[in-house]
């Protein structure tokens, strides 16, 4: 829960607080334990996990646009807009 919701120092402070209350749940050194761990560790278990939960491929760039028509042969076409995407992916790390 901590390293899915990348809890910030307030937020772990709130919920292992919760957890050290709730019925059956763990003790306040073993709080601390986790506390200390998640200050020491968190951007390595964050980046570890985005890198689990990122595909091959990544996106290296993006070029987009709006084009408006200015003439067609029906007049109910004209100043349409046409969003044009050009997307650019590639091998992460590559």
């Amino acid at each position: 829960s901590i390293a899915s919701a990348d809890m910030d120092l307030n937020q772990l402070e709130a919920f292992l607080t919760a957890q050290t209350k709730k019925q059956g749940g763990i003790t306040s050194d073993q709080a601390a334990v986790i506390a200390k761990f998640w200050k020491n560790h968190r951007t390595s278990i964050h980046e570890s996990l985005i890198n689990q939960s990122r595909w091959d491929n990544v996106l290296k760039n993006v070029n987009w646009r709006v084009d408006l028509k200015s003439q067609l042969r029906h007049i109910d076409q004209i100043n349409t807009p046409v969003a044009i995407v050009e997307m650019e992916v590639g091998k992460n790390g590559q």
